[in-house]
């Protein structure tokens, strides 16, 4: 395997871990944390707006739901991997600004375009768990790129 190859599918995978631990920290939490952030509901609000561009009839909340989550793991993966940019070395940095960048968008850009604020921003608890959980995401993309560069 050429070292490109072996460099794409470590910031590939290192995004997927962090994408994964970030959806299972959401799921999670919105069982047992009223004020917890919902980005299902950005998701599944963001699924149903292009359909309705396309004419196209949505499926039921629950399938709509798992497209969701699909969706948040596939986007966020291919987010995180951008840490395949940095060196080892300053993998833990730019794991947490890749973090910190998505949660400050993950609040304050579902308004202007059109999905509603209350999923990731109603109460300031809201938006500092958003905001922290993408961070959270972030640190665990850095730390399987590092375990994964060191192999």
């Amino acid at each position: 395997m050429t070292d490109i190859n072996k460099t794409i599918l470590q910031s590939l995978g290192s995004g997927l871990a962090g994408a994964c631990a970030l959806t299972a920290l959401h799921e999670t939490a919105r069982q047992f944390i009223p004020e917890a952030p919902r980005a299902d509901i950005l998701g599944m609000r963001a699924i149903k707006k292009v359909l309705d561009n396309v004419d196209e009839e949505p499926p039921a909340d629950d399938e709509l739901h798992e497209w969701a989550l699909g969706g948040d793991i596939v986007s966020n993966a291919i987010y995180y991997s951008l840490i395949g940019l940095a060196k080892p070395k300053d993998a833990l940095l730019t794991g947490a600004a890749l973090g910190l960048a998505a949660g400050v968008g993950a609040v304050a850009l579902p308004g202007p375009m059109g999905l509603g604020t209350a999923p990731s921003s109603r109460t300031t608890a809201t938006a500092a768990m958003t905001i922290g959980w993408y961070l959270f995401g972030g640190l665990v993309t850095a730390g399987a790129y590092i375990l994964m560069k060191r192999r």
